[in-house]
C-alpha cells in the first residue's frame, strides 16, 4: 500500500512541476504583452519589390479571394508580383486563377507539403526579376489594401530579415472557429507581443510573414519537413537573425470550423513540435554557452507541454485526485484557476462576445477528444 502511495505522490509531483513550468512561461509572456507599445512606423523613402507566394493545397473555395485581396493593394502595382502554387486543385479553379495577372504553378506532388511548394516557386521565378522581400500567405487569407505599404515601412524600420504580421480570424461563426480564434490571439500575446516586449524574437506562424528575399531563396532549400515554419525559425535562430513582430499589420485567416479538423490540426502541431525538439535539442548547450538567448528560448518553447495537453492534465488531476486524497488536489484547483486567469489576460476583449459562453463550455470536450484521438491513432 505504501508503495502505491509513493508512486501516486511521485507522479503527482512530477506532473505538477512539468505543467507548472509551462504555466510560468505563459504567465511571464502574457504579463509582458500587456506592456507592449504599438510601434510608430514612419513612411519609408525606399520602395521594396515584393514577391507574394501563396501555396494552395486543395483550397479551391478560398484561393480566389486571397488573390483578389492582394491585387487590391494601394502599393504600386509594378513593385509586386504574385505566385500561386496550386497543388491538387480542380481544373476549374486553375482556369479561374489563370484569368488574373499572376504566375500560376500547378504541381502534382506525390507527397505534398508547403515547403515543396515554396521551393518550387522560388526555383521557377524569372531570373531577370529582382526582389527584395518575399511574403508568404495561406490560401484563404485576406489583407487590407494598405498591407504591402505597411510591410514595406515595417521592413525598412525593423532592420532584420524576418517580420511576422498579426494574424486574426476572419470567421467566428462556430464554437470551434471561435475557440481557434482565441488560441490564435493567445499565441499572438504570448509568443509574439510578449516576446518582442522583452527583446526576444517572435514566433513565426507560417502565414503573414515576410523575409529578406536573398535569405529566403538561399535557405528554403534546406527545409525538408511539413513543419516548415519551425525549421525556418531554427535556421533564423542559428544564424542570429531576429524575428520582429508588428501588431498593427493584419492578416485575416480562415479558422477551422469543425471539431474533427480542429483535432487533426492540433495533432499535427503536437507531432511537429516533438520533431522540432528532437532536431534542435543538440544545439541547446552551444546556444547557452554563446548566449544566443533567442535560440535558447525557442528550444525551451518547443519543450513546453502543448497547451491542449496541459489543460487536459490539469483538468484530469483536478477531477480525479479529490476521490483519492482531497488535500493533494487543492494545488491543481489553484493551478487551473490561475491558468484560466492567464489565458483571460492574453485574450483580447473583442473575442469576449455573445458566443463566449458557448465556446468556453466546448473547450473540455474539444481538448479531451483531441487527446483521445491522438492516443487512438498511436495505438493503431
Amino acid at each position: 500500500m505504501e508503495i502505491g502511495w509513493t508512486i501516486l505522490y511521485t507522479i503527482d509531483i512530477l506532473l505538477f512541476i512539468i505543467v507548472s513550468i509551462t504555466v510560468l512561461y505563459f504567465t511571464v509572456f502574457s504579463f509582458a504583452s500587456l506592456f507592449s507599445q504599438h510601434k510608430t512606423v514612419p513612411s519609408a523613402k525606399r520602395f521594396n519589390r515584393f514577391i507574394i507566394l501563396i501555396p494552395s493545397y486543395k483550397k479551391d473555395d478560398n484561393i480566389i479571394e486571397t488573390v483578389k485581396s492582394i491585387l487590391g493593394q494601394t502599393y504600386p502595382k509594378r513593385l509586386f508580383d504574385i505566385t500561386v502554387i496550386s497543388d491538387h486543385q480542380k481544373e476549374i479553379t486553375n482556369f479561374k486563377l489563370a484569368q488574373y495577372p499572376i504566375t500560376l504553378l500547378t504541381p502534382n506532388f506525390k507527397n505534398s507539403s508547403k515547403a515543396r511548394s515554396l521551393q518550387l516557386a522560388i526555383n521557377n521565378l524569372p531570373q531577370f526579376k529582382i526582389y527584395d522581400v518575399v511574403i508568404i500567405l495561406d490560401a484563404g487569407s485576406l489583407v487590407e489594401p494598405e498591407f504591402l505599404q505597411q510591410m514595406n515601412d515595417a521592413f525598412e524600420i525593423a532592420g532584420t530579415k524576418a517580420i511576422q504580421a498579426h494574424r486574426l480570424s476572419k470567421n467566428r461563426d462556430t464554437a470551434i472557429a471561435h475557440l481557434d480564434a482565441i488560441f490564435e490571439e493567445i499565441n499572438n500575446s504570448v509568443f509574439r507581443r510578449g516576446h518582442i516586449t522583452l527583446g526576444i524574437s517572435a514566433a513565426i506562424s507560417g502565414s503573414g510573414v515576410a523575409y529578406d528575399y536573398k535569405w529566403f531563396a538561399n535557405n528554403i532549400t534546406k527545409v525538408k519537413t511539413a513543419g516548415e515554419d519551425k525549421e525556418i525559425e531554427s535556421l533564423l535562430m542559428r544564424q542570429r537573425i531576429f524575428i520582429d513582430y508588428f501588431d498593427n499589420i493584419f492578416v485575416y485567416d480562415e479558422k477551422t470550423r469543425g471539431s474533427q479538423e480542429f483535432k487533426e490540426q492540433r495533432s499535427r502541431w503536437v507531432a511537429t513540435q516533438l520533431k522540432s525538439i528532437l532536431s534542435n535539442i543538440k544545439y541547446l548547450p552551444a546556444a547557452i554557452l554563446s548566449k544566443r538567448y533567442d535560440f535558447v528560448d525557442k528550444i525551451l518553447q518547443w519543450m513546453l507541454v502543448p497547451r491542449t495537453i496541459m489543460v487536459c492534465i490539469i483538468a484530469f488531476m483536478s477531477i480525479i485526485l479529490p476521490f483519492i486524497y482531497l488535500s493533494i488536489a487543492i494545488k491543481w484547483w489553484l493551478l487551473f484557476a490561475f491558468i484560466l486567469f492567464v489565458f483571460a489576460m492574453a485574450t483580447p476583449d473583442y473575442l469576449v462576445d455573445k458566443n463566449w459562453n458557448k465556446t468556453f463550455y466546448s473547450i473540455p470536450k474539444v481538448v479531451f477528444s483531441s487527446i483521445i484521438s491522438r492516443l487512438t491513432k498511436k495505438s493503431k
